[in-house]
Order: C-alpha cells, then structure tokens, then sequence
C-alpha cells in the first residue's frame, strides 16, 4: 500500500500541482486563507486514487467544514487525510517550500504517512512499526544537538500564547529560529534532523496526520502544549512541542510550558 500511495503522489505533483506552478491566480476561502485551482484539482485526483488503493472515509482541506467533520465522524475504521498543496501561499508566491501530505489515520492515529515536496524531489514516508525514510534513506539524517543554546527551531508564531510569544522575542533558549509556513514539511524537517526544536500552537488533521507518523518512526518525540499525551489535544486545534533527541525534547517542552 505504501508504494502506491507514493506512486500517486509523485504522479500528482508532476501532472497536477507543477504544471501549475506560478501559473494559477490565488483564491480566498471563507476563512481568509488562500486557496487555488491546484489544490482542488489535486485534492480531487488524490481522493480518487486513495480510494481505489484502499475504500475508507477521506478528509481533505479544500472540503467544506462540514463535511470534514462528517468524514472524521465515520472515519475510525479507516480515514484518508489529505492536504493537497501545504504551503499553498508559498506554492502561489514562487517560494519552493510547500508538499502534498496524505496519511492513512484508523482509530484516530496516523499508520500511514506520506509527505512530498517536488520542488526538492524529497519524499518523506512513514508505516507505524516500520521506520520513517526520505528517499529511502532511514531517518534521521542530521546528528542532533546536546542543548537547547546550540539548537536551530521551527517556530509557527500565530497561534502561540502572547505570554510565551513575547519570552520568545525577547530572550529564547536556542541559537536560531525559522518559520517557513508548511506545517507537514515541519515534522519531516524536525525528523530528519534538519531542525532540532519543533513548535506550533494549533493544526488540523491534515497539517499533522503524515508529518506526525513520520517523525515518530524517526524516533521522536511530541506533545502537546497542554497535555504529555499528544494523541489528547482536539484533533482539530492541535498543539506541538517536538524533537527528535528525548533529553532535547524534555528541555524543551519544560521551557515552553515555563513561560505560560
């Protein structure tokens, strides 16, 4: 199942999502975010082809609110989540940091995770129990850091408590920080070693279903801002604190929760 959902994914960046780059206007949906004929056309594709691989419940970001929630609803057997283009701002401003990210969720869990970037040709991929791989090389790639004052951050700012946003500006605990705006691209970048230190205040199934599996075959490790257990959060305004070393991870999330 995994090489097929790899070969669709490669198949839709190349005869989908490409063809299109920097050729598409920009949309809006209704929560002023943007939107594009590539992700919808690329949505539709890879719903249809996920299907015929494996018949479950889809979930993908460019569905109606409602219906994303109907098809979570019914999806516990087996749920296709889907995020067509993520990073489409960065897909539509001829910035080359953006993926398709499809993961296979039963239960609520990722079991299947597959991320592509196809400006970098990088496809990350993930089955629970079976290691996490870019290219088909094992993560991760890059040797950690010991401590958080040599560590590089993934940091998306908008959704984080201002509390901690203003410790954050004003003094942080690592040597560099990043926000690159495509929050699949994120967990496969924390896995691989690429960043250290991983944070985010709030995603939707499609930001972190694929992203997740992959770092946690990797090796990492992840919570939520609130919670130890990550799996507790809402599955629609999920928070991470991450990194792939464990004593890297618990200096990092005793930080974080110090500064609320």
């Amino acid at each position: 199942m995994l090489d097929s959902v790899i070969a669709v994914v490669r198949k839709v960046a190349q005869e989908e999502i490409m063809p299109r780059y920097l050729q598409v206007a920009r949309g809006f949906k209704p929560d002023g975010s943007f939107c594009s004929e590539a992700d919808l056309i690329a949505q539709e594709v890879l719903l249809r082809e996920l299907q015929k691989i494996y018949p479950c419940a889809q979930l993908g970001e460019e569905m109606p609110e409602q219906v994303q929630r109907e098809q979570w609803t019914v999806g516990d057997a087996g749920l296709w989540s889907v995020d067509p283009i993520d990073g489409t701002s960065n897909f539509l401003n001829g910035l080359p940091y953006f993926a398709i990210s499809v993961a296979l969720m039963q239960q609520g869990k990722s079991v299947l995770g597959v991320v592509y970037n196809p400006i970098t040709n990088e496809m990350f991929y993930a089955k629970k129990g079976c290691g996490a791989y870019l290219n088909g090389k094992l993560l991760p790639i890059n040797q950690h850091v010991p401590n958080l004052s040599g560590a590089i951050a993934h940091i998306d700012l908008k959704r984080l408590d201002r509390k901690l946003l203003k410790k954050i500006a004003e003094n942080p605990p690592y040597a560099s920080q990043r926000s690159y705006g495509a929050s699949a691209l994120e967990w496969c970048y924390t896995a691989a070693g690429y960043f250290d230190l991983y944070l985010h205040g709030e995603q939707k199934p499609w930001d972190y279903a694929a992203g997740c599996l992959i770092l946690e075959e990797a090796g990492g490790h992840m919570c939520g801002i609130d919670q130890d257990n990550y799996w507790a959060g809402l599955p629609w305004q999920r928070s991470v604190i991450a990194s792939l070393d464990q004593a890297l991870f618990i200096q990092w999330r005793d930080w974080v929760r110090a500064q609320l």
